[in-house]
């Protein structure tokens, strides 16, 4: 099979699963048809790792021995992990799960980004359009793992279900943010020899580590302020920003099916 016809087998079945997860969504609507809902988006999910894995085996730069073995030993991990909590967690704890789920999807969108910004600094492919969707994915990653984690232990009783003041309320959590909008800026305007900024790429991992620790602590700060009782709206807002980081990684891997 050549690269063009295998690329637009990708794109294709990245589509029907696509369908799959939205048609799951709508099924699960109600509960009399939420099951099957479940089974229709796992299938799609199930159906985008294989044609991954299929597009990554057989793609033009090949798999390493190195590279089947990570994915193979993280397929193993990774779905006894999954199985075992699934069966062993009441379904009144399903909440704490989703959110448990949740907040590894987003450090893995962190994770991604991180890599991807690694390989990418002081090299030509470090352009600013790049480098962009590079460090949202590190924002917003961080901060749906963190905040994440802190919704999960509030529903789970591990942290106080009622809103915790963190020291210096809400200006720590702006001046967070604002450590991070800075940092942000600073890799964005220093890209690809830009010469608003010059940073030597040492001085850009730096930043990145203080952007990195602002994110992940930004998202502990906003998310105990708020009471357990609202902790299902939190999961939701997070849900959506593990996507929206997911997406960032997409435009960087050129993956259509991830975006």
């Amino acid at each position: 099979m050549d690269q063009g016809t295998l690329d637009t087998l990708v794109i294709l079945v990245g589509l029907l699963a696509a369908s799959g997860f939205v048609i799951g969504l709508h099924y699960m609507n109600s509960p009399a048809t939420a099951r099957n809902g479940n089974l229709i988006s796992m299938s799609g999910m199930a159906l985008a790792v294989v044609v991954t894995f299929i597009a990554l085996l057989f793609g033009e730069d090949g798999l390493s021995t190195e590279g089947l073995i990570i994915i193979v030993v993280g397929f193993i991990i990774g779905g006894a992990a999954g199985l075992l909590l699934a069966l062993r967690v009441a379904m009144t704890a399903m909440p704490q799960l989703v959110s448990l789920f949740n907040a590894v999807g987003g450090g893995a969108a962190a994770l991604v980004a991180i890599f991807d910004y690694l390989l990418i600094v002081g090299t030509d492919k470090e352009s600013v359009s790049t480098t962009i969707f590079v460090i949202l994915g590190v924002v917003i990653g961080s901060i749906t793992f963190t905040g994440s984690l802190i919704a999960s232990g509030k529903l789970q009783g591990l942290i106080s279900g009622q809103p915790i003041k963190v020291p210096g309320g809400i200006y720590t959590t702006i001046a967070l943010g604002a450590v991070a909008l800075i940092t942000t800026l600073l890799l964005v305007l220093s890209a690809g020899g830009s010469p608003v900024i010059e940073l030597a790429d040492e001085a850009k991992i730096g930043v990145l580590v203080v952007l990195l620790a602002a994110s992940l602590t930004f998202g502990v700060t906003m998310v105990l302020p708020i009471g357990g009782a609202d902790m299902p709206v939190v999961i939701s807002l997070l849900n959506s920003f593990t996507g929206t980081a997911a997406a960032m990684s997409g435009f960087v891997l050129e993956s259509p099916l991830l975006i």
